[in-house]
């Protein structure tokens, strides 16, 4: 059994990064001439969805045991407004809201996490009240945009680069450019690649493809089906917090209207990435190529200048269809085996 998840696994993966490939090759011979062939168009990609990537690889965790989480873009506009009013109207040092961002995100875990385990609610009952909670206290907070200017250590990293030695282009007045990546993008990486490594090689990322797969077998295997949910809701609330401190990095502001519909985007992109919505079959690095593919999508509409924004979300819902039957006919296939 754990054989043909491992094929499968690596059979949507492929998939997924051959549809990306294609996708930002066709953009580059397209629109190549408007920038979109220059490495900074790609880097802008990752800049602009490095707080997406830490939130779907939570969503994958979740989702790898059969459950969902909606009320991620909400807690991050919850965290952007307590970061950005502790700053300006608390005079809160950033160091220290960005810790108790994170010790939220861990508590706003527990709870969801203990109410779908142990009590047995629905995840998506739970997770749709934490979303309303997570809105609602965003403006209890603060109903109006406050921007962050103050703090020298936040807007510091904000505007922090690091430039890449290649991959240099000359812009429309003759000057050479050399690609750069925010900070975010490498708080990004680095979760990707811990995530990845702790569902690969760790006890708690095998249980959780066990828990996903089959929770009866994994109950008769000795693992804890509860403790393996409650602790993948804390981890996805945790990564959530991370990006909502990425997504404050690149907005420097909080608003009771941000991250609005980010859940949709985190949850699409898992699912195209190759993460089953049945559980057990998912892959990290799957989603993060469903983010660079919904980034890309984003990109070329804005590149084309003609279309309107709607057509990002057309074309991202005629991919989701695609891969949602994709994964049907996998697990049929699967079931016949």
């Amino acid at each position: 059994m754990n054989r043909k998840k491992i094929n499968g696994n690596n059979l949507l993966l492929l998939i997924t990064i051959a549809l990306f490939v294609l996708m930002y090759a066709a953009g580059c011979i397209v629109y190549g001439s408007k920038g979109f062939a220059n490495l900074q168009s790609f880097l802008n990609i990752l800049i602009n969805n490095a707080g997406l990537i830490c939130v779907t690889c939570g969503m994958t965790c979740v989702m790898l045991t059969g459950g969902i989480d909606i009320s991620v873009g909400s807690l991050i506009a919850m965290d952007c407004m307590f970061l950005a009013v502790g700053m300006e109207t608390w005079k809160m040092g950033s160091q220290v809201l960005m810790f108790l961002v994170l010790v939220i995100g861990v508590v706003f875990g527990l709870v969801q996490g203990f109410c779908i385990a142990y009590l047995d609610i629905q995840p998506f009952i739970v997770t749709m009240a934490g979303m309303f909670f997570a809105r609602g206290m965003t403006a209890m907070i603060c109903t109006q945009q406050v921007s962050i200017v103050s703090d020298k250590f936040f807007t510091g990293l904000s505007s922090m680069k690091f430039s890449l030695p290649f991959g240099g282009y000359v812009n429309k007045k003759g000057i050479l450019q050399m690609p750069y990546v925010r900070i975010t993008v490498i708080v990004a990486i680095i979760v990707v690649v811990l995530i990845f490594l702790m569902l690969k090689y760790t006890r708690f990322g095998r249980s959780l493809y066990a828990v996903g797969g089959n929770q009866q077998s994994a109950a008769l295997m000795g693992l804890n089906v509860k403790k393996t949910k409650l602790k993948a809701y804390v981890l996805s609330s945790f990564l959530t917090s991370i990006g909502g401190i990425c997504f404050c990095l690149n907005t420097m502001a909080g608003t009771t209207t941000q991250a609005t519909g980010l859940e949709m985007d985190a949850i699409s992109s898992a699912v195209i990435g190759g993460t089953l919505l049945t559980g057990g079959v998912g892959n990290v690095v799957g989603s993060l190529f469903g983010v660079l593919i919904n980034g890309t999508i984003s990109t070329l509409v804005k590149t084309n200048g003609k279309l309107i924004s709607s057509w990002s979300n057309i074309v991202t819902a005629i991919l989701l269809c695609f891969f949602i039957v994709l994964q049907s006919v996998f697990a049929k296939v699967k079931e016949k085996k």
